[in-house]
């Protein structure tokens, strides 16, 4: 069988550039924490909008989508799922929600990873929260129709004793001391998903589970910022950097540091956009600002007013509506109904 030395080998010989960037989101992380005690009004405005976030862009990644209304509701959970696609929206959302309000109480082992996959699809009805029974292959799908491997990913049968491996390695990596703890999280994510050890859900799981660690070894910003938002604004980088660390990877010559950069960067960028969003969220920076960053970031190509309100709460209603109209005159936004079901369309993302 296979050995998974990623974490023992590589992770003490990262290049200065990573170290520069582990000091900059150390440093990140004490403001985050000094703002979070500052301003607590703010950052309910800003979990809101992440939880949000969090649900539609994860699942949106895999091709699991649904009308951003339904996926409001469903996250606030006003509604129930009407189809597949909505039952796994709500599915991430119910783990999203145990790992926001338990993530230092869930023991990391196996065992749980196998149990918050199961409650990945409770709304399903199909079986899960077990190690897959058929193989996985990472393919990608040509405009042609045809099919390319892009990754080989763990035997079926060796996939209970390489997770079991995986967590066993971490762990001891982890009472080492050794490592920074952002460097094991990366690393054991990129060894998950190099294992692929479930039938369906592995790239939800990944992201899950990266919170769940980041919760773990202090770094909260996943809560007021949606990881999963920028990595489906990034998504060409993201599967070319587990491209890239995965070469050799069955061998054990793989190089880590492609897939570390990226992670890091996703990181690092939302403890900028979360200093950025306390500010203008708090009323300390440009209502107009607020306005036009909702609109770029927005998942939905439509919005409504009550949307544009929730992510700048200091803006009156009177300035978000002339705002909205100064932005439609630009070209960037164009309404769509009136009345009651008003909503606006984005026509363009350089706002």
């Amino acid at each position: 069988m296979h050995t998974f030395r990623t974490l023992d080998r590589q992770i003490g010989m990262v290049p200065g550039r990573t170290t520069v960037a582990l000091r900059a989101i150390d440093q990140s992380q004490g403001s985050e924490r000094a703002l979070s005690l500052q301003n607590p009004e703010a950052l309910r405005t800003l979990i809101q909008i992440a939880r949000i976030q969090s649900v539609e862009s994860s699942n949106a990644i895999e091709d699991v989508t649904a009308p951003h209304a339904r996926v409001v509701e469903l996250v606030e959970e006003k509604t129930t799922p009407e189809n597949r696609s909505e039952a796994e929206i709500a599915g991430y959302r119910a783990v999203l929600d145990t790992i926001h309000g338990s993530a230092l109480q869930i023991p990391f082992k196996p065992s749980v990873v196998e149990q918050l996959h199961r409650d990945l699809y409770q709304f399903t009805g199909l079986p899960a929260g077990r190690w897959k029974t058929a193989e996985n292959s990472i393919e990608e799908l040509r405009p042609d129709g045809t099919r390319l491997l892009r990754f080989r990913t763990v035997a079926a049968a060796e996939t209970p004793a390489a997770m079991e491996d995986l967590h066993e390695r971490f762990d001891r990596a982890k009472r080492s001391g050794n490592y920074h703890p952002l460097l094991l999280a990366g690393c054991y994510v990129f060894d998950f998903l190099a294992i692929h050890p479930f039938r369906d859900g592995n790239g939800r799981m990944g992201r899950l589970l990266t919170l769940l660690l980041l919760y773990q070894a202090g770094y909260d910003v996943g809560r007021y910022v949606s990881l999963e938002r920028l990595v489906q604004e990034s998504s060409e980088t993201y599967y070319e950097a587990l491209r890239a660390a995965g070469i050799g990877w069955h061998t054990d010559e793989h190089d880590i540091t492609p897939w570390l950069d990226y992670l890091l960067g996703i990181i690092a960028a939302a403890y900028k956009e979360f200093e950025s969003r306390v500010d203008v969220v708090a009323g300390r920076g440009s209502k107009r600002q607020a306005i036009r960053q909702f609109v770029r970031q927005s998942i939905a190509d439509e919005f409504t007013v009550a949307d544009v309100r929730r992510a700048a709460p200091a803006a009156s209603q009177s300035y978000i509506s002339k705002t909205l109209a100064n932005m439609r005159d630009e070209g960037l936004i164009e309404p769509v109904g009136a009345g009651k079901s008003a909503r606006w369309r984005r026509l363009r993302s350089d706002l």
